[in-house]
């Protein structure tokens, strides 16, 4: 029967008409009757009676059950929990976790509030306008309302449950109650237990089956609100070179440190694949330092609004700032080659690269590649650009124009590459081969695609390409298609040569692919 469930928010007695059954006394005859001999005198005076069934209708009362959330939390039984969250979610599903309290101070108030196992249909559609319908507002055991806009902040919108206060008002509409300076109360405290209801899940659990479904939207509170940030960044999860399968938290980044490490060490891609592909992270895991992989698009904005954690500083391996502790030995050897390779530096800055880059140093993250494109502190790294073009293309506006896509980044080369050694030797010779030029200007551009940054002019980038591609081949740069040769069909459309090469290169399965064709081109022509 359901009506246990349906009233026991009632605070006046409901009765129901319920049938019974009683069995009334009916006089026998005395024959019927058997009396033990010694009471026969007794019972002689008295009319002899038999029960007869006989239905009747009487008043039963139906909520005679206080609502769950009225009794201690030691007195409810785990049964009955999953039993109310079905009941008032339509949930079919056990719940993931609760919580079960009471809070006093400036608004006393009775609360139960589950996580679901699965997120709801829709979670983000309408992110932020769409009206919060999972936390139910009682007062004084009356049902006010479940339409919120802000009972739950935005990031919380999977939390469903009850709250039951005494101290709000009943005679006001439901909207002057939501305008109550309570309710503002209310919700602070129920974020707080919330997250540490959260923080309570065990944590196979929490990565195998909270994380999936619910990660985004602790990376959102992480942006969304400042005053629970701290306690939000212990929750999150992500992808790093420790392990291949199993997720880690920030505490237990912070735990495997390398002693002298003051700085968390994070690299953004499309995927663990790019991430951990990328020359920015070379010489990191080499050198057997953790790397966290953020693959999501909310990934960088969530650390961007964390300054840092548990007093380590965030640091973003695609832009300035990676620096290892280096001997004074080493420090002098870095030294002696940065002088060494100001003459290529200079070049490259002043003349083959000046209106492309804002300077040329030498790297210390780069062990295999032979350059790679830095972004400032506070620039865009390849993969923040490629969601602001995302969102630009969306909203029609012209990223072009913004400040900090305009800006010049740093070409970072590593001294003990063959390629860069050999570009040393050419401007040594004669700063103003144009070999040399081109060779520098390929190598920037596919540095530009290596650092996840997208090419301005590829049409100017596949005429490099076929320009070094003839010269390695020693075909003329001036030779065309041989207009007699009837075996060869050309299509008008694709006579443009540098235009075939350019598919040609584009079709090659990952970036990575073209470079190391590109490059074998040019330690060729070298």
């Amino acid at each position: 029967m359901e009506w246990p469930h349906m009233t026991e928010t009632v605070e006046e007695p409901i009765d129901e008409d319920a049938e019974a059954t009683e069995e009334p006394e009916k006089e026998t005859d005395e024959e019927e009757a058997e009396v033990e001999e010694e009471e026969e005198d007794k019972e002689k005076n008295k009319p002899k009676t038999k029960k007869v069934e006989k239905t009747v209708w009487d008043w039963e009362l139906m909520n005679d059950i206080k609502p769950i959330w009225q009794r201690p939390a030691k007195e409810v039984e785990e049964d009955e929990y999953t039993a109310f969250y079905k009941t008032f979610s339509k949930d079919s599903d056990d719940p993931l976790a609760h919580i079960h309290f009471m809070a006093e101070g400036e608004v006393t108030f009775k609360s139960i509030l589950f996580v679901p196992t699965s997120a709801p249909r829709g979670l983000f559609d309408e992110y932020g306008s769409k009206k919060n319908d999972y936390i139910k507002l009682f007062v004084r055991r009356v049902f006010i309302t479940d339409d919120f806009n802000d009972m739950m902040p935005k990031y919380l919108n999977f939390v469903k449950g009850v709250v039951d206060s005494d101290d709000l008002p009943l005679n006001v509409s439901r909207e002057t109650l939501q305008q109550h300076k309570l309710l503002k109360v209310i919700r602070k405290k129920l974020v707080r237990k919330t997250l540490d209801m959260i923080k309570k899940i065990a944590e196979e659990q929490y990565n195998d089956k909270f994380w999936k479904e619910f990660g985004t939207n602790i990376k959102l509170g992480v942006i969304e609100d400042h005053s629970n940030r701290t306690r939000l960044a212990k929750l999150l999860r992500f992808q790093t070179s420790n392990s291949d399968t199993i997720l880690a938290s920030l505490e237990q980044y912070v735990e495997r440190m390398k002693e002298k490490q003051d700085k968390i060490y994070f690299m953004a891609g499309t995927s663990r694949k790019e991430a951990e592909s990328s020359p920015f992270v070379e010489r990191l895991l080499k050198k057997g330092y953790e790397v966290i992989y953020l693959t999501e698009p909310v990934d960088e904005y969530c650390i961007q609004a964390l300054p840092e954690f548990d007093g380590k500083r965030f640091q973003n391996v695609a832009k300035e700032g990676v620096k290892f502790d280096e001997s004074d030995k080493a420090k002098e050897n870095r030294e002696a080659l940065e002088k060494e390779y100001e003459p290529l530096t200079t070049w490259l800055k002043d003349k083959a690269l000046k209106d492309k880059i804002e300077k040329a140093v030498l790297s210390q993250r780069l062990t295999n590649s032979p350059c790679a494109l830095v972004a400032s502190q506070y620039g865009w790294s390849g993969n923040m650009e490629r969601i602001m073009k995302a969102q630009a293309y969306q909203t029609g506006k012209d990223i072009s124009t913004n400040y900090y896509a305009s800006q010049k980044k740093t070409l970072e080369i590593n001294p003990k590459h063959p390629l860069i050694k050999q570009m040393l030797k050419k401007v040594g010779d004669d700063a103003e081969d144009q070999t040399a030029s081109d060779l520098a200007v390929v190598l920037f551009e596919t540095a530009t695609l290596r650092s996840g940054y997208q090419l301005a002019d590829t049409k100017a980038y596949g005429d490099r390409i076929e320009r070094m591609l003839r010269l390695s081949m020693n075909v003329g740069l001036d030779e065309q298609d041989d207009p007699e040769d009837k075996d060869e069909i050309v299509d008008e459309e694709d006579d443009d040569e540098s235009v075939r090469t350019l598919n040609m290169l584009w079709h090659l399965k990952d970036v990575k692919n073209l470079d190391a064709g590109v490059l074998s081109f040019l330690a060729a022509s070298s």
